[in-house]
């Protein structure tokens, strides 16, 4: 517990505030009071002392809970009535949690898909969470970008190049390695050899790595003569000694996605052969993989894995990567997160306030105090109007004056954001019956699950 307001950051707040309003709109009496505050008590004088603390209480669902569109994620109230003016006050940062929620949610996603399509084509989960690995680091916006939606991604997979994400988990949730990589080269370790000399940066890296996997970008030039001629040829034989702990994986990172992916797959086929699995659909040798890292979404990403079944692929032989789309490529409306005033208390007298604008009512806000409870259909849902009971309440206090009430490791949050078997069921995904799949996005879009 510390202060974050002090006598030095008002005065300096006054002055900025000042210089940009061009007038005295700064509460600096208002601030003041964080520091000290006097109130009389019959007969005595009581001085009640946050010491630059913040009189507000916050609650907040679980972190890693999976909770549907729509509903309430947290409160903020003051403590003090003096300090009505706070809550609105500290919008801005705290609505700026949508981007964490959003990055989770879209990585849950991706985990949803994967999951599904391992399951169909070998009937395990077997390393389902290095399956999508984070290459957002460098097209975010800023390190704490990275940080936050680095970290994000940890809920859902332990792959990841986003160091900062890492040091986020290792920081502040309790983690000390929350995720891994391999050596991996990239295209300057490649062209550096130069065009005739692509077979030898390709040995060397063997050379270098001779245990544990090692992806090798193979597209600098052409990526089916490198898959034929060098990897299924010239190296052949370099490749075949390596085990399933030291897989070569292949990475393209050019050309559609999906025609690049199969093409290079039916080349490795020709060169190194395949078996057969369980479920009667086609895996490489346990020593030759392939990553793609190049223009992956969500819709990508799948359209990408039901062609690979269809050509009778397991999901087993394919690692992704994901950058822009996993990190930056998201705002605060991808799921429309808001932070909107919804109760009010005016000498004492309680009243609900919304919002419910005649030119979007898609705008509309929820009114009255709010808590999350799960029905007794099962369904969980926002309560408002003060309505709720406080024994039902999903929402736990996660601070108050100060204090941090609660807090979780990666772990149990892990555990949380854990797929559960309706995550797979094939109403979700069944892509022959396309009314449920539209009437299931319609319900996650509008907070009913």
């Amino acid at each position: 517990m510390c202060p974050v307001v002090t006598e030095e950051k008002i005065q300096e707040a006054k002055v900025f505030y000042q210089m940009h309003f061009r007038q005295n709109v700064f509460d600096e009496e208002g601030w003041r009071k964080v520091l000290e505050i006097t109130t009389t008590c019959l007969f005595l004088i009581v001085f009640k002392k946050y010491d630059g603390r913040l009189p507000i209480r916050i609650k907040a669902v679980p972190e890693g809970k999976i909770i549907p569109r729509g509903n309430v994620l947290f409160t903020v109230e003051n403590t003090d009535p003096d300090f009505f003016w706070l809550t609105n006050y500290i919008e801005t940062m705290l609505v700026q949690m949508w981007y964490p929620i959003t990055v989770a949610t879209i990585s849950r996603e991706f985990k949803k898909i994967l999951a599904k399509h391992l399951k169909a084509t070998s009937g395990s989960l077997e390393g389902l969470d290095i399956k999508l690995h984070d290459f957002g680091y460098r097209g975010v916006s800023s390190q704490e970008s990275a940080a936050l939606g680095g970290a994000a991604h940890l809920v859902n997979f332990c792959s990841t190049d986003t160091v900062a994400g890492l040091l986020m988990a290792q920081k502040y949730y309790g983690c000390q390695m929350a995720g891994f990589s391999i050596p991996a080269a990239e295209h300057s370790t490649i062209i550096s050899w130069g065009r005739s000399r692509e077979k030898d940066a390709f040995e060397c890296l063997l050379d270098q790595f001779p245990s544990g996997p090692v992806a090798v970008v193979s597209d600098s030039y052409d990526i089916f003569k490198a898959c034929k001629h060098i990897w299924g040829d010239k190296l052949k034989e370099r490749v075949m000694e390596r085990s399933e702990d030291s897989a070569l994986i292949i990475r393209p990172d050019s050309g559609d996605p999906a025609e690049t992916l199969l093409e290079v797959i039916k080349i490795l086929e020709e060169c190194f052969g395949c078996s057969l699995n369980s479920f009667n659909y086609k895996v490489l040798p346990s020593y030759l993989r392939i990553i793609q890292g190049d223009g992956i979404d969500l819709n990508s990403i799948d359209q990408i894995l039901e062609k690979l079944s269809d050509e009778g692929w397991s999901a087993e032989n394919v690692f992704f990567g994901c950058g822009s789309a996993l990190l930056q490529k998201i705002n605060r409306d991808t799921l429309n997160c808001a932070f909107k005033c919804s109760y009010v208390e005016t000498n004492g007298k309680g009243m609900d306030v919304y919002k419910q604008p005649v030119t979007d009512p898609s705008k509309g806000s929820k009114r009255g105090r709010l808590s999350l409870r799960r029905n007794s259909d099962g369904l969980i849902e926002t309560v408002e109007k003060g309505a709720g009971k406080p024994e039902e309440d999903m929402l736990v206090a996660v601070f108050e004056n100060g204090s941090i009430l609660q807090e979780y490791t990666l772990d149990e949050i892990r555990k949380a954001a854990q797929l559960s078997e309706e995550d797979l069921s094939p109403s979700q995904h069944n892509k022959e019956d396309r009314t449920l799949l539209e009437i299931h996005q319609k319900h996650i879009m509008n907070g009913v699950h």
